[in-house]
């Protein structure tokens, strides 16, 4: 009896569980067993490995019996990438490779019948889950060692078949292989956030100056904010730009969310490390899995997840699907999005910048601030019509704006000048920093993130400040939530003030609450503000 253990990565979500692949090859009846959990694809891999390891020249121990195990057996295992593993472990437990050369590394590729190897989904949060438990060598595939190097102190090697990884393990000469292929799957046309897009710039927007403001402290806080409004108005146009003024994301960051793309296939082989937050903006037309996460199979994240630490813009909202409207009630308080299925429960990292945009009435014409009363709708229909947009989700919203369409004049006024994002962004990322000081050592970066509870004992406001929002609560003017999102807009007002303070009080309060209510901002209000 011979074995030998070869090591690859299980994902369950964005989670990655080391995984080690025992094969056992001894006298018996012949055969190939596979234990330990394996899903259909998985299943499939006896046949793939048999003929890779024949036709890229090894021996195949056809006259024995052949024993794998997924080790832990109580974790589903799924994902063609597992083929190298299988395939160099039985090897392995052959005699073909040293078994002493296995230790401390990790295998991931597919297989092909002729012993080259296929690109798979989820290289970097594999690598990523390896390298937290202290592996600091594995074997991907060429096209997706780049994405593999993003880990720090990792020995990337990128392969093109199984006869060069067994060369290398074995300390021969590599042999030359023809070039990999792409990972199997089409790419999914409908996403855009990965790609260049022509961004317009805050400058643009002329007037507007109670919503560019109210944008600039959603987008220094990451808080959720809906646009209201007639058609035209400018809606779309605002919530475009919002990326322009975010700043870059930190390392971090940027490889947290590289990882996100790498497991829903959306990273390209060769590409870099996503640097600028994502936009995405589905048609209200999309299914509860492509804005959520899930499909069948194995859970691929949402648009939610894909936009994480960036924006998903939600246009005219209230025509989504009530399940997708329903659903959206856990990622925008919590912050992360869970699939559950029968078997297993994948929890996602969800925390994009949620803006949500809807007209007064279904035809959109009906503008009652502006006097502008066109529309045909009755008041039944519009009363349905926002009725869709139920109370657990707007009250799960920190910013209201109502925009109005720009009169004729200002359109014209060529000393109307607007300050670009370039001015914003600054802004933006000061107030940023001073909430990553803040938050330093805790799990969350964003005023947004931060815990009610943390909120009261850590982080409250002063006295006649905290006073003016309980007494809001006891008037039945807010909910508890709605407290603590106003306590949450008020810390991130101060944060954009040029000088800094210990905590938020009267005047931060006040411009909390008319943005979170949608009320006008006072121009005097708004100069003490910004």
């Amino acid at each position: 009896m011979s074995t030998a253990t070869a090591r690859s990565v299980s994902l369950h979500g964005a989670l990655g569980h080391l995984i080690d692949v025992q094969a056992d090859v001894s006298p018996g009846q012949v055969g190939l067993t596979l234990v330990g959990r394996p899903d259909a694809s998985l299943n499939e891999s006896r046949d793939r490995c048999r003929m890779a390891v024949i036709n890229g020249g090894f021996e195949w121990p056809s006259t024995k019996r052949i024993t794998i195990l997924l080790s832990p057996a109580d974790l589903l295992k799924r994902g063609t990438h597992f083929d190298l593993a299988i395939a160099v472990s039985v090897l392995a437990a052959d005699g073909t490779v040293p078994k002493a050369a296995l230790d401390g590394v990790v295998l991931i590729g597919e297989l092909t019948l002729d012993g080259n190897l296929r690109g798979v989904h989820g290289v970097l949060p594999m690598v990523l889950a390896a390298a937290a438990r202290g592996v600091r060598r594995v074997f991907v595939p060429e096209p997706q060692a780049h994405e593999a190097a993003m880990v720090p102190d990792m020995e990337v090697l990128g392969v093109r078949s199984l006869g060069q990884v067994v060369a290398e393990l074995r300390g021969d000469e590599v042999p030359w292989a023809p070039p990999v292929a792409s990972a199997s799957g089409s790419r999914l046309l409908a996403w855009r956030g990965d790609e260049r897009r022509e961004e317009g710039d805050f400058a643009d927007l002329l007037g507007l100056e109670d919503t560019r403001f109210a944008v600039e402290v959603a987008a220094a806080g990451g808080h959720h904010l809906m646009l209201e409004g007639p058609k035209g108005a400018g809606k779309t146009s605002i919530a475009e730009r919002i990326p322009t003024i975010l700043p870059d994301l930190t390392g971090s960051e940027s490889l947290e969310l590289t990882a996100i793309h790498s497991l829903a296939g959306v990273l390209e082989p060769g590409a870099g490390m996503v640097v600028r937050p994502p936009f995405s903006a589905p048609h209200h037309d999309a299914s509860k899995a492509s804005l959520i996460g899930g499909g069948s199979g194995a859970v691929r994240p949402g648009e939610l997840s894909r936009t994480h630490l960036g924006v998903l813009f939600l246009d005219e909202f209230p025509l989504f699907h009530s399940d997708v409207i329903d659903a959206l009630r856990q990622p925008l308080e919590s912050g992360d999005v869970t699939v559950a299925r029968r078997e297993e429960s994948v929890t996602l990292p969800a925390r994009a910048m949620v803006v949500l945009a809807c007209n007064p009435c279904p035809c959109g014409e009906y503008a009652p601030r502006s006097g502008a009363m066109s529309c045909g709708c009755s008041e039944r229909k519009r009363r349905d019509y926002r009725a869709r947009i139920t109370g657990p989700i707007a009250d799960r919203i920190d910013v209201v704006r109502y925009v109005e369409p720009l009169a004729p004049h200002d359109q014209r006024d060529v000393f109307s000048r607007a300050e670009p994002s370039e001015v914003v962004r600054r802004r933006v990322s000061l107030a940023r920093r001073r909430q990553a000081d803040r938050y330093a050592g805790c799990s969350w970066r964003l005023n947004a993130h931060t815990p009610g509870p943390q909120l009261r004992d850590r982080w409250r406001l002063d006295a006649d400040a905290q006073r003016m929002v309980d007494e809001q609560v006891y008037a039945g003017q807010l909910t508890g939530r709605g407290a603590v999102r106003v306590n949450r807009l008020a810390w991130t007002v101060l944060d954009l003030l040029p000088d800094e303070r210990a905590r938020p009080g009267l005047d931060e309060v006040e411009v909390a609450l008319r943005l979170r209510r949608g009320e006008p901002l006072l121009s005097s209000t708004l100069r003490r503000a910004g």
